[in-house]
């Protein structure tokens, strides 16, 4: 199920910026706008599932106190169960098939078949 927070973007002196995620109470950073929101999903993610495994509520949205008045503002989403999913270190076997000769030359140069099939959805999904 998709929730959605609301997160304070914080411009930092040295680039970058500061992100204070109030119904989390906690923050994180990032080198760019689209980082930080990044960084702002990530961690929401990973302190909900948390929050879950210990059977603990999430938290509803939070508006920020006035101190971070006159920062940029955004709302995130955040869908934790496929955030689990996506954190699951869980493998799964799965049968391929190739021709012989490129069998017999991946052999010889020991290659790694399931390393090279990871590599290679992991470059296609994110595209």
């Amino acid at each position: 199920m998709t929730h959605f927070y609301t997160i304070v973007l914080i411009p930092a002196k040295e680039g970058g910026y500061s992100v204070y995620i109030p119904a989390f109470k906690n923050a994180t950073e990032g080198e760019d706008l689209y980082d930080a929101i990044f960084m702002a999903k990530d961690a929401i993610g990973l302190l909900g599932v948390t929050m879950q495994n210990c059977g603990e509520r999430l938290p509803e949205d939070v508006l920020p106190d006035e101190e971070y008045k006159g920062y940029q503002t955004t709302l995130v989403d955040v869908d934790f169960d496929l955030y689990r999913k996506k954190m699951s270190h869980k493998s799964v076997r799965k049968n391929i098939t190739i021709p012989a000769w490129m069998d017999e030359e991946a052999k010889k140069k020991k290659i790694n078949f399931s390393q090279v099939m990871q590599d290679a959805l992991r470059e296609i999904l994110s595209a």
